[in-house]
Order: C-alpha cells, then sequence, then structure tokens
C-alpha cells in the first residue's frame, strides 16, 4: 500500500508578476508544509511583498497559480475568497491596527467579519486572545497610541488569531524592535506555534529572528525563490545569500555565530 502523501499547506507555482515592463516575479515556486515555520527573505525590489498579497489574494498575478490546502485561490472573486480568509491570519510591518479604536475592538473586527456573536460571547473570546499573546487584561481597552512597538505586534497577533486560523502570515513581526523586545516576540510565536500547531510564513530582514524560528527560508533572488533549511541555504553559492548570510552585516547581527545542528532544523523548530 502506497503512503498517503500529505498536502502542503501552501503551493505557488509559476508564479509571474510584473508591473508595466518590470519583471518582479518569473516563475516563482514555493511549497510550505504544514506545521513549519518559514522564513522569506530577499533584498529590496525583490517582491516579497507581492508575493505575500499574492498568496492572500489581494493582487492577481499575471500567470501561475496558488493553494492553500490544497485549494487553488487564482483567480477567484472577492466574494469567493471571503469565507476562505478566516482560515489564516496576517499581521504586517507595522501592525496595522486602528487608531480609532482599541485593542479589544480591534481584535473583534474578524469577529464581526465572519462570526455571529453576541456582545458578551465576542468580548469574552476576544480578551482570551489578548491575553494568548501576552498582553494584560487591562491593556484590552487602550488604543494603539498608547502602546510600546512591542505590544502594538502583540494586539496585531491577536487579531491575527481571532479565528482560530490554521495558518498565520507575518510581515517583518519584529521589525522596529529592540533586540530583548524582538527576542521575546520570538519566543511568543513559537510557543504559539506548538500550542496553536499553527502553520507560519513570514517576511523579516532580522537574522536573529530567521535562526530562532524557522526549519527552513525561501531566498527570493533573479525572480525565483531557492528554498532551503537554514544549514543548507547559507551554503548556497549564489552571491546575494553568502552577502546576507555571511556578509559584514550577519557579522554584526551575530547571526553566523548561531548554531544550526546538522539536520538544518534550528533551536526551537
Amino acid at each position: 500500500m502506497m503512503a498517503t502523501v500529505a498536502t502542503p499547506a501552501i503551493e505557488v507555482r509559476g508564479l509571474v508578476n510584473r508591473f508595466g515592463r518590470q519583471v518582479v516575479h518569473d516563475g516563482l515556486d514555493m511549497t510550505v508544509q504544514t506545521g513549519e515555520v518559514f522564513g522569506i527573505v530577499g533584498g529590496s525590489g525583490s517582491g516579497k511583498s507581492v508575493l505575500l498579497r499574492t498568496i492572500l489574494g489581494l493582487h492577481q498575478p499575471q500567470a501561475g497559480e496558488v493553494r492553500l490546502e490544497g485549494r487553488k485561490l487564482t483567480g477567484l472573486s472577492e466574494q469567493e475568497l471571503h469565507g476562505y480568509k478566516a482560515r489564516y491570519g496576517v499581521t504586517f510591518q507595522h501592525g496595522a491596527l486602528f487608531s480609532s479604536l482599541t485593542v479589544i475592538q480591534n481584535v473583534q473586527l474578524p469577529m464581526l467579519e465572519h462570526l455571529s456573536l453576541d456582545a458578551a460571547t465576542r468580548d469574552a473570546l476576544a480578551l482570551l486572545k489578548i491575553r494568548l499573546v501576552g498582553l494584560a487584561e487591562s491593556d484590552a481597552h487602550k488604543y494603539p497610541s498608547q502602546l510600546s512597538g512591542g505590544m502594538v505586534k502583540r494586539a496585531a497577533l491577536a487579531r491575527a488569531l481571532a479565528l482560530d486560523p490554521p495558518l498565520l502570515f507575518l510581515d517583518e513581526p519584529t521589525s522596529g524592535l529592540d533586540p530583548i523586545s524582538a527576542a521575546a516576540f520570538d519566543s511568543l510565536l513559537m510557543d504559539l506555534q506548538r500550542q496553536l500547531k499553527l502553520t507560519v510564513v513570514m517576511i523579516t530582514h532580522d537574522l536573529d529572528t530567521i535562526f530562532r524560528t524557522c526549519n527552513r527560508v525561501g531566498v527570493i533572488v533573479d525572480r525565483k525563490m531557492l528554498t532551503d533549511t537554514l544549514a543548507g541555504i547559507s551554503s548556497n553559492p549564489h552571491p546575494w545569500i553568502q552577502a546576507y548570510f555571511h556578509g559584514e552585516r550577519a557579522a554584526r547581527y551575530g547571526a553566523v555565530d548561531h548554531a544550526v545542528p546538522s539536520d538544518g532544523v534550528p533551536r526551537g523548530a
């Protein structure tokens, strides 16, 4: 009897994205397995955010397809995508919280869109998510302007987890945080990933975050993606990859000194 092959959480095949004469992606492929933490890196203008928007159905590519949990999403209408958006949560680089809403009101937004709950149940569920990300109950009624940068990141994470999605997308989750706050956020993410059995895809430039959290890394170079374990991608001879993982910037952040076991799986994975 043949073993059943698990359906990947995310599949991107032959992706082409162009803006006028500028070709951003030219036949890009990417596969993310269920339950892994997958990091996406690349230089400025390599199309990391465009790739994320394409996966989320916010941008239609010129060619190629995207499948989430085996279902083809490319080309679906907004109405067709609506129900499936409850299957994933997203945080954006600067938190993207609504400044006129309190933390609890921000967390409740996905619930209002996708669930039919009475106000008391909605409040209880939102408070549960707020505590889950390490914020105090008293923080629930604060506005984003009253929060530190790390608290904003956590509030955005609580909103992303509001509907208990199996897929979590993070765009520069530790951007703007000091090293201690960034490490604390990474630790929180790994705890939640294990507890909730999440599949996580993150765009990040933070080498420490990559080495602390990621099972595999996809690097966008030459309009395509090269994917490998941390050990494998670090030894890839491509000049940009070598400069990124072994150049002066990497030495300054101390990333090249992180121990990566021979199986390529970082600490905490």
